[in-house]
């Protein structure tokens, strides 16, 4: 087993119904598109037949995923659109959800994806960097929902799908602020999904990714505003990003509430802190001493889990 999911117990569509069957056509709108797990889902969203807008900061790139999408797909030009979004310029947000509405008319899903990791110890860093996560990755995502959800509460569908963490359930030495900022996106869309009970077209579904082939650790605050990591992750362990992107486009598919992605033996350790929470903070213990040695001594941090780490 590759995931572990929570279906919704109403859940209008058959189980493990194609998820080309119910995408094709759908207008999905990607934040963080233009690298990683937001390149790959849209990727994959354009072999189903899905209409995409593409968001992130750096429109070059964003561009490039949009030609890929094009080639690979039988969909047209006017189907995939570049809109550069910062989640930081939230007065921004109203603005740029109106120009998807005027040229597609409607959002069926929103696939909250962007967002930054991080890589340093507590004791060294800076509370900016604490700040500028939670501003990032908690306010920014908060920011376009709510733009969002009005618009599909009007049309009575629509699936909000945030892309969280594996931390926003457990904990992780050297991601203290990133933790932080997942357990608060955890927190806010169960609450969220609780209060829009009385809209059952409305999906709010979370997505919680264990350790996953990208960029994401060479993109993470380090202790500093403005300071890049200085070694780079060992990704064998890793779960390659196609088969990831599958699982949340099936969960997408079929209206989860909340998906649990990562290989073994990442996975069992979901599962402990959900049924065992006390053997849990004891094996973070152990495996996290571990980890904070080999990033102090200048090894892949990343790899000390159940790999022998190596010298970066």
């Amino acid at each position: 087993e590759s995931c572990r999911v929570r279906l919704v117990p109403s859940c209008k569509v058959p189980p493990d119904v194609p998820a080309e069957r119910v995408l094709k056509g759908r207008v999905v709108w990607i934040t963080g598109a233009s690298s990683g797990i937001g390149e790959e889902l849209a990727y994959q969203l354009a072999d189903v037949g899905a209409r995409l807008v593409l968001s992130a900061r750096r429109e070059g790139e964003l561009e490039r995923v949009r030609r890929a999408c094009l080639e690979r797909s039988r969909l047209r030009e006017e189907d995939v659109v570049v809109l550069p979004l910062d989640l930081l310029d939230r007065a921004s947000h109203r603005e740029i959800t109106a120009a998807v509405l005027r040229h597609f008319g409607q959002i069926d899903v929103l696939v909250n994806n962007g967002g930054r990791s991080q890589r340093s110890l507590f004791l060294d860093s800076d509370v900016d960097v604490y700040k500028a996560l939670m501003e990032l990755n908690f306010l920014g995502t908060v920011s376009i929902t709510k733009e969002v959800l009005p618009h599909m509460i009007r049309r009575g569908t629509g699936t909000v799908t945030t892309v969280s963490s594996i931390v926003g359930i457990a904990g992780a030495p050297l991601s203290t602020g990133y933790s932080a900022s997942k357990h608060a996106l955890q927190g806010f869309f169960n609450s969220l999904r609780s209060e829009l009970s009385d809209n059952p077209g409305i999906t709010i579904s979370t997505i919680c990714p264990g350790p996953v082939q990208s960029n994401i650790v060479q993109n993470a605050f380090t202790e500093e505003l403005g300071k890049s990591v200085s070694a780079q992750a060992d990704q064998q362990h890793k779960m390659t990003t196609p088969r990831c992107a599958r699982l949340i486009l099936v969960g997408v598919a079929n209206r989860v509430w909340e998906m649990w992605i990562g290989q073994q033996p990442f996975l069992s350790y979901f599962y402990v802190w959900q049924y065992a929470p006390t053997l849990a903070w004891r094996l973070t213990n152990i495996l996290g001493r571990k980890r904070v040695r080999n990033f102090k001594a200048g090894l892949d941090a990343d790899s000390a889990y159940f790999t022998k780490a190596k010298a970066s």
